[in-house]
């Protein structure tokens, strides 16, 4: 995949590195702004034969092939698990996404092998905060005496969220988000209908697009979230329960929607959802702000298990329920 065109910049900037790399790149910033599109043009420019004189793949040698096929023998993508989709057509499952320390183990026994073309191996791991605390620890140690001629990239949406060991074995690398205008020629171009308004559920993050699949639950958690009564929360919660959603998509959904109604309420301006302006503008003269941060603290907790197998159904109640307590009398 080429670069995505507001990453050019980012390009120039690392290119002027590549003579004097560190054995361990970590790629940051937003989520959903093609940070992983960076990272694996970074992995294909170190393991092209013919590099061109901007430092990028050359596209045409042999190991560029492999690589476009996912079969360069000198290249590791190390991702969490994700669910298999049911064989009877159900909703699969739910299932924590981590990176488990065997996959760490067997990442760290290919980057001590040799080379099969003679050059640099590269490990690619993303995101690096989807590693649990063994996994991390068992990377770290490798990163603290790296093998000869052994790149590792890492990407992180939350760097918060890595041991701070682990990010003092990097060299930090921000990547640029893109402009609203670059954003919206960028779906435009790929066919998104309605580009605009997703992009501002997104928050301007063209690759954080919800799920066309996802939409017709949020519109129907959005509608609960409008006219918050109990029949209409019951019955989001049971929909987003029923789809095998992760807690991490509801909860980001009304994380938005707090963010936009506190902001109509004090600055008149909406970030996430212009198109449910009339909803948030009747809503927010009703919202009692004393009660907010208690709130919020409730979604925070929540944000924190937004993978984990738990009743998703009880939390979602829960939670729907302490937010129609916003709108009550003080």
């Amino acid at each position: 995949m080429s670069l995505l065109p507001w990453q050019d910049a980012d390009w120039t900037r690392f290119a002027d590195q590549f003579a004097r790399l560190p054995h361990a790149l970590l790629f940051t910033g937003a989520a959903g702004i093609g940070k992983d599109v960076f990272a694996r043009h970074v992995a294909q420019a170190l393991l092209c034969e013919h590099p061109r004189a901007d430092q990028r793949p050359c596209g045409q040698c042999e190991a560029c092939h492999w690589f476009a096929q996912d079969a360069h023998p000198d290249f590791r993508l190390l991702r969490p698990d994700h669910d298999e989709p049911a064989a009877d057509g159900k909703p699969a499952a739910r299932k924590l996404e981590v990176i488990k320390i065997e996959a760490v183990r067997h990442t760290i026994d290919f980057a001590y092998l040799s080379s099969h073309r003679g050059g640099r191996r590269v490990v690619l791991i993303d995101p690096a905060e989807s590693m649990n605390l063994n996994a991390a620890n068992a990377l770290l140690k490798v990163l603290e005496e790296p093998p000869a001629d052994v790149v590792f990239l890492l990407v992180s949406d939350a760097l918060q969220k890595l041991l701070p060991t682990l990010r003092s074995r990097c060299r930090i690398f921000p990547l640029t988000a893109p402009s609203q205008a670059q954003a919206l020629a960028w779906l435009d171009a790929h066919g998104e209908a309605d580009a605009a308004v997703e992009l501002a559920h997104a928050g301007g993050a063209p690759f954080a697009l919800d799920d066309p699949a996802w939409r017709p639950l949020r519109r129907k958690l959005l509608s609960a979230l409008a006219q918050p009564g109990m029949t209409a929360i019951l019955d989001a919660a049971g929909a987003l329960d029923t789809a095998k959603l992760p807690l991490a998509a509801p909860v980001g959904w009304m994380q938005r929607w707090l963010h936009d109604l506190l902001g109509l309420r004090l600055a008149g301006l909406i970030r996430y959802y212009p198109d449910e302006r009339a909803a948030l503008a009747a809503l927010a003269p009703r919202l009692n702000v004393a009660r907010l941060p208690a709130f919020e603290q409730s979604l925070l907790h929540a944000s924190r298990f937004g993978h984990h197998t738990l009743n998703v159904r009880m939390q979602l109640e829960q939670l729907l329920l302490a937010y129609q307590g916003l709108f009550a009398a003080a």
